[in-house]
């Protein structure tokens, strides 16, 4: 598969005018671009072609060469635990004379499409996001649902808190309310982004502007109502959980279960083991 790609994808690139690739950075100081990949396309589309466009968000732009040398040193150890990507490229302009290869023409073109707006708000500092994924492999949520249940290019907790921040949250107020708010993704995070917070942020508003189902608030009022009786809350848990694990314990799973549709239409509901998380806690407490 790969030779075959390489025979026709690389007649491709040879043909091509114009190639297309979007910048991990765009360095200030320099006026250089940087793509970082792990495939050689991202080469192949910016010194091939006669011209080179490099698209970016506002956000990729950083004031000078060390502040990008820094991030670069943690993006791809974040991202897949190597010490660097295979192919970093720094592009500075059109070919000069003498140059070997490179395009005849660079433009740059810098995308805004809302992300100014962020600045001062709530959520700005989602536009610290450097790209690494990180977050994505971190999330229990993202790990079971996979990225196109997010309905947007940006998946995972990033996308939760970046596609409603420019998209609005009347487009994809559901997006915030994918997550347990274990903060695991900001615990991870190598720019250290408040995702948690940030999602938060929206469940207010979301609730503030009455965009929130009303099966959802009635869920939320009748889980508030058990959460302030804590004897009573402690026991209907462990009911649950009790039940719940006596029927799962054949197969260790459900195909089918009241109130979960959403969740078993598509995919398995995995049995609970054991006891619940607060009985347990009591009892080691008390040993």
């Amino acid at each position: 598969m790969l030779a075959d790609a390489r025979i026709v994808l690389r007649e491709q690139f040879l043909k091509a005018d114009v190639g297309i690739t979007g910048a991990n950075f765009l360095i200030a100081e320099t006026g250089q671009t940087v793509i970082v990949t792990n495939e050689g396309n991202g080469d192949l589309t910016q010194l091939l072609p006669r011209v080179h466009i490099a698209l970016a968000g506002i956000e990729k732009v950083v004031p000078t060469l060390e502040d990008t040398m820094t991030i670069m040193r943690v993006l791809a150890r974040s991202a897949t635990g190597q010490e660097m990507s295979s192919y970093t490229t720094f592009s500075a302009g059109g070919r000069r004379k003498g140059d070997l290869d490179g395009p005849e023409a660079f433009h740059v073109v810098l995308l805004d499409n809302g992300r100014s707006k962020l600045l001062g708000s709530p959520t700005e500092d989602i536009l610290r996001c450097i790209r690494c994924g990180c977050c994505l492999n971190a999330c229990p949520v993202y790990g079971k649902i996979g990225g196109h249940a997010y309905g947007s290019t940006y998946s995972g907790p990033v996308g939760a808190v970046l596609t409603p921040s420019l998209a609005g949250l009347s487009e994809a107020h559901h997006l915030p309310n994918a997550s347990s708010l274990c903060g695991r993704c900001e615990e991870v995070c190598p720019m250290r982004i408040p995702i948690p917070k940030m999602l938060r942020h929206f469940r207010e508003e979301e609730v503030a502007s009455g965009m929130a189902p009303a099966s959802a608030r009635r869920g939320i009022a009748l889980w508030a109502w058990f959460a302030s009786r804590p004897g009573l809350y402690r026991t209907m848990t462990s009911l649950t959980t009790g039940v719940l694990s006596l029927f799962g314990r054949k197969r260790g799973r459900f195909s089918s279960l009241p109130m979960a549709g959403a969740w078993t239409a598509t995919r398995d509901l995995a049995s609970p083991q054991g006891k619940s998380f607060q009985s347990q806690w009591a009892r080691r407490s008390k040993s």
